[in-house]
Order: structure tokens, then C-alpha cells, then sequence
């Protein structure tokens, strides 16, 4: 059954969903474009989302022994130029700063587009011997890439992100803190941000600069483009090798140290609109919305009504959600949809004839549910609902992922398949298959599956399999 649209200036999904996305962006507030094309302003309903991930990965990362650190903005030229692979897959997007405004620089400065060359700089002067590791840093901050094309929190030309940089005494520990850290990213889209990933390595193609192996989290947007949405290295000791990151084992050995990067960024606030958003605007996971519960009185100038909001709030405060009473004088439609259009999970209503009746109604903003809850029993409901919410929202967004991943067999079977959008399942040989995919469709290699192969000659390029790839087009 066809919806009325509460909010007219926000186009439909299925009519242009990238103008969709955009519109949200701005009608919701949570970002405003600034004079710097591809340089985004972060306004406070955007930058609080960013916190809640911010509060949650910062708890993870310190249970596991991390340290926050800061690391300076620019990168000496000679320094960024010592470990080859690094300098080559970041050269076309470096920003440099050649003079002061009134002289030029001796030496050209990097804007960081990452920053492990200054973490390796680092560890090479306060690693010493096996007594010093691990190094388990993070740092949060923003970066520089000269992206050509941009969209707001999906690709800029500064975005924030935090980048963790470690360093062990064995690749085996190294490996593990690699996987460690992916399957905090996972955690991160079931507890918080209700999106399931796919995880899973990343093929030698489509791995990380100066990596040995990459592993991804990737999500799926409702209009079945992929999302990768972070990503965790195993650096093996190639940066140790290039800036000498050496330390005595117990054997008075000398020997170079295994390290590791990962990370998030704001895209995931992109993928959160992207995986959750409607027609109306926001649906934000309620774990992660700045605010959970908004609450409305009806007819808030009656004495009644005016009386009852102190007994609301205290209710409110008990509950421990985030919560905002609303009682502007502002229409209660317009405080409908505009709270609508910013995502809050839950809506509490209240008027003269509910508070004569002992009730507040709540309505659920990822499926427009209403409920009637007796006062006495709204504290217990609402942070039963809160958590039901994201149960349904997670469960909504996998159920989606599951009915589009696809098994193909032959390249036509692939191509038809890749059309429906989502992820298409096939066995290939490597990466003249992947080369060839990616000519003709579009699509690029997303992870590594585990699988067995489905067949055993390479429906692209006639010659046998050896591994299986879920491809998909991407963002």
C-alpha cells in the first residue's frame, strides 16, 4: 500500500537514489558543502554521529591494549618517497605544499593521505628491543586524497577516520591483531550501526599499498552497490626493512618488527544512510542516533500538558537514552516529520486525552509502528523497543545482503546477475579474470570467498580456477 510522502523536497529512492542520498545529507543537516569543492562541513547532528562510533571503537581499541596518539598533518617528501609501493599507490592523490606564501619550501611537504611512513619513522627511534613491543597506537584525524570525483562522507578530498599503526615481534601475533581489529569493525556494524559486512581478504589486485594481505568489511547499499567500509593490513616487515624498525630478541638477535594499519572513516555515516534511509530521510540505528527518543506533547499549551512534561523528563532520565523533549511552538506535523527526516528511532506522544487515560503512544520510525504503553510501564518499554528496533533494522539490512548474493557459473549467467545488483558469486583465474570483469561489466573484485570453487574452468577467460571472488559494482 502506497505512503503519503511526509517530506516533499527529499526526492524518492527508486526516481534517482543518488540524488536521494544527497538530499539527505543536507535536508537532514548533517553536512553543508564548503567554498573547497570536495571539502565537506561537518554540522553537529553528522559530527554526533561520528562521535557515537568514535565512543564505541575507542572503548573496543582500549580493551585491547591501544593507545590514542597524534602525528603530525605533513609528511617530509623524502620521507614519504622510502618504501616504493606506499609512494606509488598514493602519488595521484597527494597534496603538496610548496612555499609559505613567501618562500619556497627547501623540501616539499605531504599533506598526509595516511600516515604510515611517520609511524614508522617513529618506531624505528623508540623500538629497541623485544621489551618495547607491542606498539599498539591509534590515532584519530583527518586526511588528504585529491579524489577527482567526490560525494559527501563516501569520497572526499579530506575526510576523518582513524588509522591504528602496530608493531610485533612476530608475524604470527602481527596476523593475528590484523584479524583481531577486522573483527571489531564487524562487531561495530551488528551492535551499533545495525549493518552486516561481508569480511574477508582482498585479492593481490585490489589489496592496500605496501600490504600483504588486506582484509575488508563491505556492505551493501539498498540500490545494490557495495560499500567497503574499512579495512585492516598485515604489513609483514617491508616498512621495518625500508626504515630500519629493528629491536634485540631475547637472544640478543637483532631482527625487524611485523606491523600492522587498519581503519574506519566517515563513510560509514554514508553507509548508514545508504543501508537505512527512506523516502522520508534518515533511519538511524538506535545505538548509534544522537538522539533515541524524541518526545512531543500534544496541545503543549494546556495546563495539563504543561504539568505532565516534568514526569516525562524523569522517566526519560531513567531510561539512560539519549533523549530530547520537543516543546517548541512549532506545529506537533511539522516536529513529526522533521524528526522523521532526521532518523530518531523512537517517538513519544503525549496530549490531553492520553495523559486523562494514563497512556503515552509510541511510534517507531523504521516501520511507522504505534504503540499505546500505560505511563507506569514506559520506562521498561521504551528501552525494550530501543533494542527491538535495531534487532529489526539489523535483521531488514541482512535479509537484504542474503537475497542478493549470487551464484554464477557462466559469464552470461554473471553478467545477467550482475544487472539485479548485489553481490555475484563466481570462480575465476585470478587477475586477468578480474582485469577482464572489470573492462567489460564494471565490477571489481570485493573479497576473497572460502569456498570451494564452484567451477572448474574460469567462465571469463577459459583457463582453470583458482579461487572464487564475490564481485559486485561499487561506491
Amino acid at each position: 500500500m502506497s505512503k503519503q510522502k511526509l517530506v516533499q523536497s527529499i526526492t524518492s529512492k527508486d526516481q534517482d537514489f543518488a540524488q536521494w542520498y544527497t538530499d539527505v545529507c543536507l535536508k537532514a543537516e548533517l553536512m553543508d558543502y564548503s567554498s573547497v569543492q570536495g571539502f565537506i562541513i561537518y554540522r553537529p547532528y553528522g559530527y554526533a554521529i561520528w562521535e557515537q562510533i568514535q565512543a564505541y571503537l575507542n572503548n573496543k581499541f582500549k580493551e585491547t591494549g591501544h593507545e590514542n596518539v597524534y602525528l603530525p598533518l605533513v609528511i617530509p617528501e623524502s620521507l614519504f618517497q622510502k618504501e616504493k609501493d606506499h609512494i606509488d599507490g598514493f602519488a595521484p592523490e597527494t597534496a603538496i605544499i610548496t612555499t609559505t606564501g613567501n618562500d619556497n619550501l627547501a623540501e616539499r611537504l605531504i599533506v598526509r593521505p595516511t600516515s604510515e611512513v611517520l609511524f614508522a619513522e617513529h618506531y624505528a627511534k623508540i623500538i629497541n628491543s623485544h621489551r618495547d613491543l607491542p606498539k599498539l597506537y591509534n590515532q584519530w584525524c583527518s586526511v588528504v586524497r585529491w579524489e577527482k570525483t567526490t560525494r559527501p562522507f563516501l569520497r572526499g578530498k579530506e575526510f576523518l577516520w582513524q588509522e591504528g599503526h602496530t608493531a610485533h615481534a612476530t608475524s604470527e601475533e602481527a596476523i593475528s591483531e590484523t584479524l583481531q581489529m577486522l573483527n571489531i569493525y564487524d562487531n561495530l556494524g551488528k551492535e551499533l550501526l545495525a549493518i552486516p559486512f561481508i569480511t574477508g581478504q582482498k585479492t593481490e589486485k585490489e589489496k592496500f599499498a605496501g600490504a600483504v594481505n588486506t582484509y575488508t568489511i563491505e556492505a551493501l547499499m539498498q540500490d545494490g552497490k557495495a560499500l567497503q567500509s574499512g579495512t585492516s593490513h598485515y604489513f609483514g616487515n617491508d616498512f621495518a626493512k625500508a626504515f630500519n624498525i629493528v629491536f634485540q630478541d631475547e637472544n640478543n638477535q637483532e631482527k625487524p618488527v611485523y606491523q600492522t594499519s587498519w581503519g574506519v572513516t566517515t563513510r560509514l555515516i554514508g553507509a548508514v544512510i545508504m543501508v537505512h534511509g527512506d523516502d522520508e530521510g534518515l533511519v538511524l540505528p538506535p545505538h548509534l542516533a544522537p538522539i533515541q527518543v524524541v518526545a512531543i506533547p500534544i496541545q503543549n499549551q494546556r495546563e495539563e500538558v504543561i504539568n505532565h512534561l516534568p514526569k516525562i523528563e524523569e522517566v526519560l532520565k531513567k531510561t539512560n537514552l539519549r533523549y530530547k523533549i520537543d516543546n517548541s511552538t512549532r506545529r506537533p506535523g511539522w516536529k513529526f516529520s522533521e524528526y522523521e527526516m532526521k532518523g530518531v528511532p523512537v517517538r513519544l506522544e503525549f496530549g490531553p486525552r492520553d495523559i486523562e487515560n494514563g497512556v503515552v503512544v509510541l511510534a517507531k520510525r523504521n516501520t511507522r509502528e504505534k504503540i499505546t504503553v500505560k505511563f507506569e510501564d514506559l520506562e521498561k518499554t521504551l528501552v525494550k523497543v530501543i533494542n527491538e528496533v535495531h534487532q529489526e533494522m539489523y535483521e531488514k539490512a541482512l535479509d537484504h545482503l542474503n537475497s542478493n548474493i549470487r551464484v554464477a557459473k557462466t559469464y552470461d549467467e554473471f553478467k545477467e546477475f550482475l544487472e539485479l545488483g548485489g553481490y555475484v558469486k563466481m570462480s575465476v583465474h585470478g587477475e586477468e579474470a578480474e582485469d577482464k570483469v572489470k573492462e567489460d561489466t564494471g565490477a571489481t573484485a570485493r573479497v576473497i570467498s572460502e569456498e570451494n570453487l564452484i567451477t572448474k574452468v574460469c567462465p571469463v577467460t577459459g583457463k582453470d580456477s583458482n579461487v572464487t571472488i564475490l564481485f559486485a559494482r561499487a561506491y
